[in-house]
């Protein structure tokens, strides 16, 4: 889901925030129970997915706790030759800065206990673009910070890949006026592709 960054840039109205919320916390429960061995599948099929592509620069994410370890992901994409990045987080407000990121590059601690490479900035080709719940319908919904939306639409030349573990999964995501669906999600037991 994208939202557009500029001044005029609404939240959702009251009763959409509230679902949201309302699913967020189930998301989360459910993500905190994941079993950690669905992490190393998950890695293995976006290593197949991303490695596919012709894109030589990949945005990837560093994990926090309970989140989806994608850091062999990582390693596996560096082997590749690709080159790796992962996001700085900025006030709140404005999009992501991608880092390069190498293995034997030295991590410095980045807003929201978020780790961050010490390297030059780099906007990727391709992102992975975390997420708390989806549905079928490529519905997605954050953690409510609005940092990849508006790191999205500042670069819509970006291939977007959502990706989750199937624990993730709701019957339906709440959308506001701003809310843009996918166009494809990994999650450790499929690829789906939406419109």
């Amino acid at each position: 889901m994208v939202a557009p960054h500029s001044p005029s840039f609404k939240s959702d109205p009251p009763a959409v925030a509230e679902a949201k919320q309302q699913v967020r916390a189930r998301c989360l429960a459910a993500l905190k129970a994941h079993d950690p061995a669905l992490d190393a599948q998950l890695c293995q099929r976006l290593t197949h997915t991303l490695l596919a592509l012709p894109a030589a620069s990949i945005g990837c994410v560093w994990p926090l706790p309970d989140e989806a370890d994608l850091r062999p992901l990582c390693h596996a994409l560096h082997a590749a030759g690709r080159i790796v990045a992962l996001p700085e987080t900025p006030v709140r407000g404005h999009p992501l800065t991608f880092r390069v990121w190498q293995p034997d590059c030295t991590m410095v601690p980045g807003r929201f206990g978020t780790q961050v490479p010490d390297g030059p900035a780099l906007v990727p080709q391709v992102l992975l673009v975390p997420l708390v719940g989806f549905d079928r319908a490529g519905n997605r919904l954050g953690y409510g910070g609005g940092y990849y939306d508006r790191t999205l639409a500042a670069h819509p030349h970006i291939t977007a890949i959502g990706y989750a573990l199937s624990v993730q999964e709701v019957d339906h995501i709440p959308t506001g006026p701003y809310d843009r669906p996918l166009s494809c999600l990994v999650t450790e037991k499929e690829r789906l592709d939406f419109g």
